[in-house]
């Protein structure tokens, strides 16, 4: 694998100049190219073109508790809005997804995860107040996913929500509260939570195609610096606001507190990158993060590289110096009987039989939902 991955490198690299303005103008019309931060050079082809990866518009959903084909163990994204129930997005689909664009709670956001960073970030979709939508382009920086926005098409880094290249240069989306955890927690957590169905394209839905990725010495065309202290480039890290802490420290000691904040680390949650299948890798583990107060707080659990080049401020891995301004999240064991809404405010599927095996082979639907599963009303909409 790793071989195979350095081979790609190697073809890849070569077509960096994709990326830089004057070839840039050809396939970005729209773009603003006078406005960047970034030096063109260090953006990269990652291989598909732009929107050769299909994000997800308006997902459906199920009760987490008639969801029956996701093994326990499963990475989920978990995303806790606070005034609607809790959503689960199974990294089986953003792993061929890598965008959800949707509306939670009259809030449109972007559910986005980069597989080469393990990287799982969602952010208000809103700049100035108006609804984006985003895609991904099929480029690389630092190996992380490069996104832009519709319209009007500017360039922004997933790893951290800024604005790289276009007319947001230098904006920062807003980060809601979401966190990647077990399918076995998330439900512990949520019971009256969602998750996203099974999304209706043709992809391998529970295979890994990047067997032991998360066990290569280099990550995939990354052109940067090593992270320090010795932590190999490709160890989980446990990242709050501007720090973070290695993922093998809090597992040997299974409780840190430091600057302010309490991670927990408890086995049930297995790597999505290390077999061939998502519910076959190697435990990673579960972690908690909770204020002094016991609210808990949302964090990322990015491999070491992705802080080391897009926090060159910040302090960890193995400890943690500094400071970071951190927003709890809402309380996750929240049971939302109270809420004001129904099961029909979230767009859930009607259940069909035939969709109940486990996705672990191609799927021979076409894209799209057929006309006859849409309820009434469709998706929840802007």
């Amino acid at each position: 694998m790793t071989r195979l991955l350095a081979a790609l490198a190697l073809v890849l690299t070569a077509t960096a100049a994709l990326a830089q303005p004057e070839a840039g103008r050809r396939e970005w019309p729209n773009t603003d190219f006078s406005r960047s931060a970034v030096d063109f050079a260090e953006i990269v082809s990652g291989g598909p073109p732009k929107d050769g990866i299909p994000v997800i518009e308006a997902p459906w959903f199920r009760p987490a508790r008639d969801e029956t084909r996701l093994d326990p163990r499963e990475s989920m994204m978990s995303y806790a809005p606070g005034s609607a129930p809790a959503r689960a997005y199974p990294i089986r689909y953003l792993m061929w997804h890598e965008i959800v664009n949707e509306v939670v709670a009259a809030v449109p956001n972007a559910v986005t995860y980069c597989p080469l960073c393990n990287s799982d970030m969602a952010f208000d979709a809103r700049i100035d107040g108006v609804r984006h939508t985003f895609g991904v382009w099929g480029k690389l920086r630092f190996s992380d996913m490069v996104m832009y926005d519709r319209p009007p098409e500017s360039w922004w880094q997933q790893a951290i929500g800024e604005g790289i290249v276009g007319r947001y240069t230098g904006r920062t989306l807003t980060a809601l509260p979401a966190w990647m955890e077990s399918w076995q927690a998330f439900r512990e957590a949520h019971p009256d939570g969602f998750v996203m169905d099974e999304p209706d394209w043709r992809r391998a839905y529970g295979r890994n195609l990047s067997i032991g990725y998360d066990r290569s010495r280099r990550p995939f065309l990354y052109s940067g610096e090593d992270p320090l202290h010795g932590i190999p480039p490709l160890a989980r890290v446990a990242r709050v606001g501007d720090r973070a802490w290695s993922l093998e420290r809090l597992r040997e000691e299974r409780r840190i507190e430091e600057a302010g904040v309490t991670l927990e680390w408890r086995s049930g949650q297995v790597s999505a990158l290390d077999s061939g299948t998502i519910a076959g890798g190697r435990e990673v583990g579960d972690v908690l993060v909770r204020d002094a107060r016991g609210r808990d707080v949302p964090y990322d659990l990015p491999f070491a590289f992705v802080f080391h080049a897009f926090y060159p401020k910040g302090h960890g891995c193995s400890g943690a110096v500094g400071s970071a301004n951190v927003i709890p999240a809402p309380a996750r064991r929240r049971r939302f009987c109270g809420w004001g809404g129904k099961e029909n405010d979230v767009p859930v599927r009607p259940i069909d039989r035939s969709r109940m095996a486990i996705a672990l082979g191609p799927s021979m639907r076409t894209p799209g939902p057929a006309p006859s599963m849409r309820r009434a009303g469709g998706p929840l909409e802007a």
